[in-house]
């Protein structure tokens, strides 16, 4: 019996090279300093413009939250929805496929018992009587000429 073994799992490959991380967040706190550099450079220079971009933003974060509040809104809908779904229709669904199995499992036993282990008893007492006549008067295959 020649049984063939599936092929090994190729060699896994680091998907980005460590030098590459390490440039880009280099990258990042550069970018994060002259940001930092920059605002402190407008806010001395033009602290009026800067005010009204810092109201434009804070307009921009009210709207963000209101929209976030909407939307866990309608997600607490849909987890109320998916709870009630849960209770009142697959939860008696689960209660009628146990009541079934349970039918089912009486069923194979009482055919076990009444079908099933009299066939049984049947077909050794046949065999055993078979093998008597057998063991007495020898096997009628072997006693035919050929």
């Amino acid at each position: 019996m020649n049984v063939e073994q599936p092929p090994p799992p190729e060699a896994r490959t680091e998907a980005v090279p460590t030098a590459y991380v390490v440039i880009g967040v280099i990258v990042l706190v550069l970018l994060g300093v002259a940001t930092a550099v920059g605002v402190v450079i407008l806010a001395s220079t033009f602290p009026a413009e800067l005010e009204a971009i810092r109201d434009v933003f804070i307009i921009a974060l009210a709207l963000e939250s209101c929209i976030f509040g909407v939307i866990l809104m309608l997600m607490l809908i849909m987890l109320i929805r998916l709870v009630n779904t849960v209770e009142f229709e697959i939860k008696p669904i689960l209660e009628q496929t146990n009541e079934t199995i349970g039918t089912v499992r009486g069923t194979a036993n009482f055919v076990s018992t009444n079908v099933v282990s009299p066939v049984v008893k049947a077909k050794s007492y046949v065999v055993g009587v078979k093998r008597g006549v057998q063991s007495l008067f020898g096997d009628p295959h072997k006693n035919l000429p050929d």
